[in-house]
């Protein structure tokens, strides 16, 4: 692009007006706010974003009380935004941060990849967003920009094309208002050059635009093709017993909802490991993943003291962090 500074200079006029107000943004962003946010925003929508980074940050206010707090306390304030292995990536990031960085976010690319979970795309966030460092990213929404800009037609999810993204945006940044000119380009993305739809006639930048002038905005980026995804089913019984109390079981230490609690839950028509009584069938909950898709029946059941397990008053379930189907689940019982 041989008018790279008027691009910037457009894209950032309009962002300056149109931005939206988020609660991680501000003149001088908070690093600790930047790497909050950018753990919670991959894979989710900005919209379900807000309200769990409000309350994190409300309770964890600082890298350091991230750092000292228990793994339930986190993985509690993340239920039900998914992914939990972001959530744990954030923990050990933070206590690394003040473990061998003294408490301050890194300031560099190369510094921020040795945090757990953070990738280049997160570090070069970082780094701009935080400060000021003239960093390229590439995420969904930039990839996106860049295609039609470029008029890319291949897959960009290969190796080459990739690779030719990264060229591009790391040609763009500019030395000032770096994070500025990056959060411009995930902006236009996120609410212009959407997937379906775009809306060019207001684009800010529609005059540099190889796809628009081509009239190829709608076949680029090309459309992935979906695969069909494989289906588990489960029993999930939520047994309670005469005190008024449910049981729960926590998940094993790695894997999927690593370390997070549920109800007890056993492959579809298999025995329950418990002795129950009275059980009887409440509803189905149906929950999709990106690599696979769950259907679990709910039951309930009676147990007693002499089953095994975590024994909790219905009250102090807040307590435990829980898979999303878990929570449908005992949202459908309180319903009843």
């Amino acid at each position: 692009m041989t008018d790279a500074p008027t691009f910037r200079a457009d894209l950032l006029a309009w962002y300056d007006v149109h931005q939206r107000t988020l609660p991680w943004r501000s003149e001088r962003p908070d690093p600790y706010h930047v790497l909050v946010s950018e753990a919670m925003l991959q894979q989710t929508q900005v919209a379900t974003v807000i309200d769990y980074f409000n309350r994190f940050i409300a309770e964890l206010p600082t890298v350091e009380a991230l750092a000292a707090a228990e793994e339930q306390v986190v993985l509690r304030l993340w239920q039900g935004l998914g992914y939990y292995r972001r959530a744990r990536n954030l923990h050990a990031a933070a206590r690394t941060v003040v473990d061998e960085f003294e408490g301050r976010v890194p300031d560099t690319v190369e510094a921020l990849l040795k945090l757990p979970g953070v990738g280049r795309y997160t570090a070069g966030a970082i780094a701009s967003i935080a400060h000021g460092i003239p960093a390229p990213i590439v995420d969904g929404n930039v990839q996106r920009v860049l295609c039609r800009l470029d008029a890319i037609t291949d897959d960009p999810r290969t190796t080459v094309i990739q690779k030719q993204l990264w060229a591009r945006a790391e040609a763009l940044v500019p030395d000032e208002r770096a994070g500025a000119f990056n959060s411009a380009l995930m902006e236009l993305g996120a609410t212009v050059c959407t997937p379906a739809a775009p809306r060019c006639l207001i684009c800010p930048v529609r005059a540099y635009c190889s796809a628009e002038q081509r009239q190829l905005t709608d076949v680029i980026p090309p459309t992935k093709k979906s695969e069909a995804t494989p289906l588990v089913e489960r029993d999930m019984y939520i047994v309670t017993r005469d005190t008024g109390e449910v049981r729960l079981e926590q998940r094993p230490s790695d894997g999927r909802w690593a370390n997070l609690w549920q109800f007890t839950t056993v492959p579809r028509g298999a025995a329950p490991p418990l002795a129950l009584k009275n059980i009887r069938a409440i509803s189905e909950v149906k929950h999709a993943l990106t690599h696979r898709r769950y259907h679990f029946r709910v039951l309930s059941a009676d147990g007693d003291g002499a089953v095994a397990g975590e024994w909790v008053k219905w009250d102090d379930l807040d307590r435990y962090p829980m898979p999303k189907p878990h929570l449908r689940a005992r949202s459908i019982v309180e319903s009843v």
